[in-house]
């Protein structure tokens, strides 16, 4: 299938499964960066097609940055009301990302992005876009992504369609028999190299994430309850947050509360994120990753938390749904421990029954999630 074939198919499958919309249903569609333009005009199109109104709206980092770099809280302020005014008019939202230079915040004035957070990010996407809109969110292959994943541009480009382009449906399915035991599980442990981590879920609900939240899509999440977490967590994966990179996140945890965390770079600047709120200094979400062409990371986190064989997890706010678990923050930062063999494997256990061994599910009825079977 040629590219333009693959972006007209992607496109119609992002409006009719992800969102699902329906005529006359208003639609907020963002890119980000000139890198996305050929699909965000596919969505333009299939949006039309199906009889939705669009309101399309292009970003880019530097524009963000110029922004928040000069405003005063005033300014913030009216900014985030004239966004949270827009989302709050659509039933569905669309963001088409592609971070040309996914650095460019990194330089930005920590009090600037503490206002950017609290007062355009967190009203309109935390509190309108996640819990009232059918919403996706995705990457788009470019020259950067390629780099970082160690590809060429073209190779990169099949990884990409194979990710999002496989059938949801089927993945679905087979997410069901982890959904329902994650439903009615109380005591989780995570063993890996440096980890040894205990929470509970009682009472939370798990959701299946097949397509219609990111793409590529790959996931079952709860959260932790608030203050069961207790040991440590060392994360193997690579990440970045707010345009700053960070590396060997390692967390330790009393009754909820993360007591000490290390990042190897930029340790400064997470430890300014650890005390950015009230709420960040817990968690706000507990992950498992299935997507089975995701196999290793490349620095952008809508592919990394999907890697099969992975566990995320999320500092800070929780999602307002079936899995909220109380912790409100203007952060949710998702952090990936890879459990293969290749990564120092890892288990997972659900009320002491093993549940996955070094990235394999070891029950039969979780055997349809193993890569083999999703492809």
């Amino acid at each position: 299938m040629q590219k333009d074939e693959r972006l007209k198919k992607y496109a119609e499958n992002i409006v009719k499964n992800s969102v699902e919309l329906k005529k006359g249903e208003r639609v907020f569609i963002e890119g980000f960066s000139d890198s996305v333009k050929d699909l965000f005009n596919e969505i333009i199109v299939a949006t039309t097609k199906a009889g939705a109104v669009p309101f399309w709206y292009f970003n880019d980092n530097a524009f963000i940055k110029s922004f928040v770099d000069n405003a005063s809280e005033k300014q913030m302020e009216a900014f985030g009301k004239m966004h949270a005014e827009v989302m709050a008019k659509c039933d569905a939202y669309i963001a088409v990302r592609g971070y040309d230079d996914m650095f460019m915040m990194a330089d930005i004035k920590p009090r600037q992005m503490q206002m950017y957070q609290k007062l355009f990010y967190t009203p309109v996407h935390f509190d309108i876009r996640v819990p009232k809109t059918r919403w996706v969110v995705m990457r788009y292959p470019n020259n950067t992504m390629a780099a970082l994943s160690r590809m060429s541009t073209t190779a990169f480009e099949d990884f990409y369609f194979n990710a999002c382009l496989l059938d949801y449906k089927k993945m679905g399915k087979a997410m069901l028999p982890l959904k329902k035991l994650m439903d009615k599980t109380d005591k989780v442990r995570l063993v890996a190299p440096g980890t040894d981590l205990s929470f509970s879920l009682k009472g939370l609900k798990a959701v299946i994430c097949d397509g219609d939240r990111n793409l590529p899509d790959g996931e079952v999440y709860s959260a932790p309850v608030k203050n069961s977490i207790n040991g440590v967590i060392q994360f193997n994966t690579d990440t970045v947050y707010e345009g700053e990179y960070f590396s060997n996140i390692r967390l330790e945890f009393k009754d909820g509360k993360i007591v000490k965390g290390t990042s190897t770079a930029n340790n400064d600047k997470f430890q300014r994120l650890l005390n950015h709120d009230a709420g960040s200094r817990y968690m706000g979400e507990f992950a498992i990753g299935v997507n089975p062409y995701v196999t290793k990371p490349m620095l952008d986190i809508l592919f990394d938390e999907k890697i099969a064989g992975s566990i995320h997890m999320a500092i800070g706010n929780s999602y307002d749904d079936e899995t909220f678990n109380g912790n409100r923050s203007d952060i949710h930062w998702d952090l990936v421990l890879i459990q293969t063999p290749e990564w120092g494997g890892g288990e997972i256990w659900f009320d002491d029954r093993l549940i996955r061994k070094n990235g394999r599910f070891v029950l039969k009825e979780l055997e349809g999630l193993n890569p083999e079977k999703l492809k």
